[in-house]
């Protein structure tokens, strides 16, 4: 039994016990909420160790119960919803979350989802070797121990998802890594991510770093990847 605790969230009753049934036979302990204030409310009594989300609910709806959420946890967050544009999930991607699944959906997908996601946030736990987790480049220092950038020796907010892509890439100086493999790697999506979530996420992090020294890059490898370019003298 995981003992892991689930948070559903969603205003079609329907989908929430059939969630639970499924989580539940797979040995996760779950709570229901069917609109976002309700799920906000109960958000810090129970305390998920993730939250499956639905956008579009009464009284709050999914991106602000993201936004407040993301506001004080780093808890990972899957967004379910009917909404499948390309907008709608860069926009959930943007405000933090880790993974977008659109309905009609297969239940087994889900829960492979969730733990794909599960185990990416265990790969970052405390276990790791505390010297392990910091890189320091030229105007650039980061240390997930803290969950902390520093930029030209000022510290930058940005999501736990924008700094661990950052440094995974950097603790990989010059190797070229395809979009598939840093979701893997970073999201532990494995076989499910999309690649979008990639580019929203270079795009936020160069919006923080760049222009801060001429020794290192956060380059585009066309038609392959991303790669951290650390330049020759």
């Amino acid at each position: 039994m995981t003992n892991k605790r689930i948070m559903i969230v969603d205003d079609d009753k329907n989908i929430c016990e059939l969630l639970r049934l499924y989580l539940e036979k797979e040995g996760y302990d779950t709570h229901l909420a069917h609109d976002g204030e309700a799920a906000f409310n109960a958000f810090e009594d129970y305390s998920p160790d993730l939250v499956l989300l639905d956008i579009m609910m009464p009284k709050q709806d999914g991106w602000e119960t993201c936004r407040k959420i993301r506001a004080t946890s780093e808890v990972p967050i899957i967004m379910l919803t009917a909404k499948g544009d390309t907008f709608d999930k860069v926009l959930g991607l943007e405000l933090g979350a880790d993974d977008y699944i659109v309905k009609p959906f297969e239940t087994k997908e889900v829960v492979a989802r969730i733990k794909a996601v599960l185990r990416r946030t265990n790969r970052t736990g405390k276990e790791a070797d505390a010297d392990d987790k910091r890189i320091a480049y030229e105007n650039l220092e980061l240390d997930l121990n803290k969950y902390e950038l520093k930029v030209c020796g000022k510290t930058v907010e940005a999501p736990p998802k924008e700094m661990e892509l950052l440094f995974f890439l950097a603790s990989h100086p010059d190797r070229v890594f395809t979009r598939d493999q840093l979701l893997d790697e970073v999201w532990g999506f494995e076989y499910f991510g999309d690649s979008r979530t990639i580019d929203v996420h270079v795009k936020r992090l160069r919006e923080k770093i760049e222009g801060a020294s001429d020794a290192w890059e956060l380059a585009t490898v066309w038609s392959v990847g991303y790669k951290f370019e650390v330049k020759q003298n």
